[in-house]
């Protein structure tokens, strides 16, 4: 999947080859623009290069949507700002008890979140944040799972 992207997006639009990320629902294309120039700040630069790209990056994601069957979503770096264009907000159903209800209801009375919904994604945002090391080993450890997995014996 990243060297179809890395093929489809033109070679002048970003420094390096873009980040390519997807889950079962979406696959977000982020490219770096480097440094803001020509007097403008990373802000100006990074909705210039959305301007300039829009039919471009619209044409390539209906490809790449037909191809991977996931939406495609797109987002740019400039300098230290990151600024998504696009993105998916799949649902996800869940079961809370009580105790867990009553978190998501005080974020929301301390005005953190205006839902629940929004609530529980500004927790998952945060774990995300404060235990990135460890999600990152975790997922490590799961695509050791599926490796051995598909290795394993067929069962069908």
């Amino acid at each position: 999947m990243v060297e179809w992207f890395i093929t489809a997006v033109p070679d002048d639009w970003f420094r390096s080859d873009p980040d390519v990320a997807h889950d079962g629902d979406e696959i977000i294309i982020t490219g770096d623009l480097g440094k803001a120039g020509a007097g403008l700040t990373d802000e100006q630069q990074i909705v210039a290069f959305r301007e300039a790209t829009r039919d471009q990056r619209m044409e390539i994601a209906e490809r790449a949507q037909a191809v991977f069957r996931r939406r495609v979503s797109w987002a740019a770096r400039c300098g230290e700002l990151e600024a998504r264009f696009t993105h998916v907000a799949a649902p996800a159903m869940t079961r809370l008890r009580l105790e867990e209800r009553l978190v998501l209801d005080t974020l929301i009375e301390g005005g953190v979140a205006r839902s629940r919904s929004e609530a529980l994604a500004w927790c998952v945002r945060l774990v995300g944040e404060h235990e990135a090391d460890w999600i990152a080993a975790l997922r490590e450890a799961a695509a050791g799972i599926r490796e051995v997995r598909e290795r394993g014996p067929d069962s069908g």
